[in-house]
């Protein structure tokens, strides 16, 4: 089967395989894509925890993206963790150059454990890199620290995600996994219309690298030519599937199971 699409992961690497580039990978492959990535770091973590993490040199990472797009045009970028303001500068001058119109960021800042992933120096430039994107899909503390409010229920979902098209973003989407009750409000919005994403909170510690995975299938259907918003309803259906069916591996919060797709219709009929 030919893939359907080229995506070009800019994210750091999880040696564990459930968040980061792996899942990345794993989550454009299982929706019948091809992935290509340039890593911004290496962790050593697994389902406990990160226990340390080495950046990689800001212009290799420039390198990574520019070489890749030269031989093989990716149709869509998602860009994960970028944990220096250097680094948010190499990647920003390489993703201007390489001219790439579907661009999907994942604000990555902490871990599943709490371990943060990026520095304050580099959040201030991580609201520029905003500016570029198709979409931002930040979680709610993620939106906090990005829009400079609480966030206590949906509606404040509302106005964070408004503050946040103000930083130049196309199109917002807040996941609400971290708000408490039974259900899930996933909020989406752009300059004339937001929706709201409605779903039974599913009760599991296997959770990790959902964010990761959710931006990546959002970037795969996008890719594949489905309008955003509806790119952002499929990629949660296949995420909320794959925590359904969590493999139930490490001693902590374990994987999410990324190969759920082929028991599933994919969404691109």
């Amino acid at each position: 089967m030919k893939p359907k699409s080229k995506i070009l992961i800019i994210a750091g690497s999880d040696s564990s395989g459930g968040a980061g580039i792996q899942a990345d990978i794993k989550t454009v492959t299982s929706l019948g894509s091809y992935a290509m990535t340039a890593i911004t770091a290496v962790t050593s973590q697994n389902t406990s925890g990160v226990f340390s993490v080495v950046p990689i040199k800001p212009k290799e990472i420039k390198k990574q993206i520019l070489v890749t797009c030269k031989d093989i045009r990716p149709d869509a970028l998602k860009i994960g963790m970028l944990h220096s303001s250097k680094v948010i500068d190499e990647v920003m001058a390489a993703v201007k150059n390489c001219k790439i119109k579907k661009i999907i960021i994942d604000p990555v800042m902490v871990a599943k454990g709490g371990h943060p992933l990026i520095n304050n120096n580099a959040i201030l430039k991580l609201k520029k890199i905003i500016k570029i994107s198709s979409l931002v899909t930040p979680n709610i503390p993620e939106a906090e620290i990005l829009s400079g409010m609480k966030i206590n229920n949906t509606k404040d979902m509302i106005m964070a995600a408004n503050k946040l098209l103000k930083l130049g973003a196309e199109n917002i989407l807040i996941k609400g996994g971290h708000m408490k009750g039974k259900k899930v409000n996933d909020v989406f919005l752009n300059k004339s219309e937001y929706k709201i994403f409605m779903n039974k909170k599913i009760r599991s510690k296997n959770t990790h690298g959902t964010g990761c995975s959710l931006s990546s299938a959002i970037a795969t259907y996008f890719a594949c030519g489905k309008k955003i918003k509806k790119s952002c309803e499929l990629g949660i259906k296949y995420v909320n599937e794959a925590i359904n069916n969590n493999v139930n591996y490490g001693k902590g919060h374990g994987p999410i199971n990324h190969l759920v797709s082929f028991n599933l219709k994919r969404g691109f009929n």
